[in-house]
């Protein structure tokens, strides 16, 4: 309970001097350094506070270069160019990113700072670092006179058993902490207000101020709102979210998985991002001009939705990172099919809401699955784009977008989407030719070890029918 007090007394957020005072009088005696790995998972080390003074603070950590290329599994597939044993699996440095020190509530003791991955002999940021790829494309919007304001919500399911006892199962069967659908149905939702209250509080006592928490649409299924803030640090909120609500979960013996979909009956997990586009002094939102048409909406804004719906199929590995990815769009299931965009209209793949200063768009294509630093730079990077090729938006989808005709079609599987990231030349432009082969391997490695596996769904077909 003192941690907790404390913690809300400095909204979670340190400075470095706070810190040499906590580890100083014994308030804080462990620091964890982290770095965003491919998948979207936060992996690092965790270091006593006098050794962190000692010898971390100033000069970061080492990490071997693996973890920049790994499988969900932690396996070491070949084919990386940066990572392999001819090179001898080196070491990178992780160097902390200061804004992001914080207090962790939900650990006793504890302090955490996210680090970016540079190459310690040069300085330089390693580029396919999904952190560095987000920060190469704020650096061209500032470039372009621009800051982006940003925002994510995620949804997610709360299983009443632990991982270790589903995992012990062989994932066959998951109990979901409910037994009808929850959809803002605040009954059902206070069975697990323990858990939620916790999400909710402990979070915006570590600098990740969450907005709200709601039921989705299915049972044991639940959304939390996170506020929004510059791209950088809504990415940064976004995996902390991830990683601390697990944590939580852990904590009070239950799961949490962000996993696209779960089971191919329930609703999909969606992991909704909100873009605005503003002046470099974030006074002026460039997506919103009164008196023009269609409804306010600038040209600077139609120029950016255009770029970003006309790459998004090119971009769909980083909306879309998984093979369970694709089983989430599906018609009238509450995740788009088709990309057009439309005011207010949950069947669109981009949804324009708000009005004047608030006047943004929210993706709905991507999915609680996602790296939000990857999902958030190839946004960035194709609404640049149409601005820069001055794209003409489309005229915007009326009724149900599912019904959508000669609309393109959000790639229908992880084959789909490596090949339109493979033939595509602005992933190459934006991203770089080193990002774009890393990412395609990657993708490519997942669907040769899903395609090597029998599933028990083909045992049921095909044991005795075949």
């Amino acid at each position: 309970m003192d941690r907790t007090v404390e913690a809300i007394g400095n909204k979670g957020l340190l400075s470095k001097e706070e810190l040499v005072e906590r580890i100083g009088d014994g308030r804080v005696d462990t620091v964890i350094i982290a770095i965003c790995d491919m998948q979207g998972r936060l992996m690092g080390k965790r270091v006593t506070g006098d050794f962190f003074l000692e010898s971390v603070m100033a000069h970061g950590t080492h990490f071997c270069n693996y973890l920049l290329g790994t499988d969900m599994e932690m396996g070491t597939p070949a084919g990386y160019r940066h990572m392999n044993w001819n090179g001898g699996y080196g070491d990178w440095l992780a160097r902390p990113a200061w804004e992001t020190l914080r207090l962790i509530p939900w650990l006793d003791k504890t302090a955490l700072v996210l680090a970016d991955a540079v190459d310690e002999k040069t300085g330089e940021s390693i580029e396919v670092a999904p952190r560095s790829v987000l920060k190469k494309q704020i650096e061209r919007a500032e470039q372009a006179g621009y800051r982006l304001l940003m925002a994510s919500e995620l949804e997610f399911y709360l299983m009443k058993e632990t991982y270790e006892a589903i995992h012990d199962n062989g994932y066959e069967t998951m109990q979901a902490a409910g037994h009808y659908n929850e959809d803002y149905n605040l009954l059902q939702a206070t069975r697990n207000e323990p858990v939620y209250h916790k999400l909710r509080t402990w979070m915006s006592q570590a600098g990740i101020p969450i907005e709200s928490s709601k039921g989705e649409a299915w049972i044991g299924q639940h959304e939390v709102n996170i506020r929004y803030a510059d791209a950088l640090t809504s990415a940064d909120r976004h995996v902390l979210f991830k990683h601390g609500a697990k944590e939580i979960g852990m904590g009070e013996g239950v799961s949490l998985t962000f996993m696209a979909k779960p089971d191919h009956r329930w609703t999909g997990s969606s992991g909704h991002i909100h873009i605005s586009l503003w002046d470099r002094e974030e006074k002026e939102n460039r997506f919103y001009q009164e008196g023009v048409e269609p409804g306010n909406l600038s040209p600077i804004m139609g120029h950016f939705l255009a770029g970003v719906m006309k790459y998004t199929r090119d971009f769909s590995l980083c909306f879309a990172p998984n093979i369970n990815s694709y089983k989430r769009f599906a018609p009238e299931s509450w995740a788009p099919v088709h990309i057009v965009w439309s005011r207010d209209n949950r069947s669109a793949g981009f949804r324009i809401v708000g009005e004047k200063q608030s006047l943004r768009f929210e993706n709905r294509i991507t999915g609680a699955d996602i790296n939000p630093y990857l999902a958030y730079a190839a946004m960035i990077g194709a609404g640049l784009s149409g601005i820069e090729e001055k794209l003409d938006l489309s005229v915007e989808g009326k009724g149900n977008a599912y019904h959508a005709v000669d609309a393109p079609r959000i790639p229908g599987s992880l084959y789909e989407a490596i090949r339109c990231w493979e033939e595509s030349e602005v992933v190459k432009k934006v991203f770089g030719e080193g990002v774009h082969y890393h990412y395609g391997h990657a993708a490519k490695l997942e669907q040769q070890a899903y395609d090597a596996v029998v599933t028990n769904w083909e045992r049921a077909r095909y044991f005795e029918q075949g």
